[in-house]
């Protein structure tokens, strides 16, 4: 339920009262319109004062209470020349409105609260949060230490009205429709491998010295073919060699001695920038797919959707690793 009231407080007004007109129907409840531009001029007993308050025309509000002593079928105003009075049918229901006005204003002000702090949840690949998002972390929870970031691994494509997800950073061709999608990151593929295969193992100076060491594989096996292609090198075998199902996987077990790995630039920053992997050769292919942010484009405007996507393109820019 708190999910559903905080999508529809980040709807336009004017798909607001269609709502509201369609839900109170059944209770036979006058248009939200009606009863805001009641209890403003019941409060100033002024048209005039009202129509500036609500920044609407004084003819605009002067049609809005006609609606609503059509849809009562009672007066709420006696007008008279140089005053404005509450009839007993005003009287009677401008406390109420004030209170029930009073009640919606306070719960979205606490809602644009708690959207300045408190949890965010954040999904992304499991490879990407292991070897990129996670080693950031801290600098995001100390620029905003009022955000509690959520980090939800998933691999599947997020569904951003049944799930209980804020911002998501997916890895494709950036084709979602229906969501707002901005590409953070390109990337390279290029082999690499841990410093002591290249001091004790066999030769490893030419792509064609690949076939006498182990490829390691994550799931997108034709990477290493597009690349060995890329490199000139047709006579090795590109699918021999174990499969990891995370890119981070495949990582790990290279920097662990187990054989060459063909590696995403992005999730390898980390290994190249502290020595755990090299780089044996310097020719590197382009990959396909890029790393984008994707949310509901209502999404944009939340405080905390705002601050950790800020903060994820700066981290992008400043390349801190």
């Amino acid at each position: 339920m708190w999910q559903i009231f905080r999508k529809l407080c980040a709807l336009p007004l004017d798909r607001l009262n269609r709502i509201y007109n369609i839900l109170t129907m059944s209770r036979r409840l006058p248009p939200l319109n009606a009863l805001r531009s009641f209890e403003a001029a019941a409060r100033h007993l002024s048209f005039t004062r009202a129509a500036a308050e609500l920044n609407v025309t004084q003819a605009a509000v002067s049609h809005q209470i006609k609606s609503l002593e059509a849809h009562l079928g009672l007066t709420v105003f006696r007008r008279l020349n140089r005053a404005l009075m509450l009839t007993d049918a005003g009287q009677s229901l401008f406390p109420v409105v004030s209170e029930a006005l009073d009640i919606m204003a306070t719960a979205v002000e606490r809602l644009h609260s708690d959207d300045r702090s408190g949890e965010l949840t954040v999904t992304t690949m499991d490879s990407f949060a292991a070897t990129w998002l996670v080693p950031r972390v801290g600098r995001f929870r100390r620029a905003h230490p009022e955000i509690d970031l959520r980090i939800a691994p998933s691999d599947h494509a997020t569904d951003f009205v049944r799930e209980n997800v804020d911002l998501a950073i997916r890895y494709g061709q950036g084709a979602w429709p229906g969501l707002s999608v901005e590409r953070l990151m390109t990337e390279e593929l290029f082999p690499v491998c841990a410093p002591g295969l290249l001091q004790s193992g066999p030769p490893l100076q030419t792509p064609a010295d690949l076939r006498n060491h182990t490829l390691l594989h994550d799931d997108m096996r034709v990477d290493w073919r597009m690349w060995l292609m890329a490199a000139g090198e047709t006579t090795i075998d590109a699918d021999r060699g174990p499969t990891y199902q995370h890119s981070n996987l495949v990582i790990q077990a290279a920097e662990q001695g187990d054989g060459v790995a063909l590696a995403r630039s992005v999730l390898a920053q980390g290994a190249l920038a502290s020595g755990r992997l090299v780089k044996p050769f310097d020719f590197s292919l382009p990959a396909n797919f890029a790393y984008y942010v994707v949310c509901p484009e209502a999404n944009l405007n939340r405080p905390k959707v705002k601050a950790f996507r800020q903060w994820l393109f700066g981290e992008v820019g400043d390349d801190p690793m």
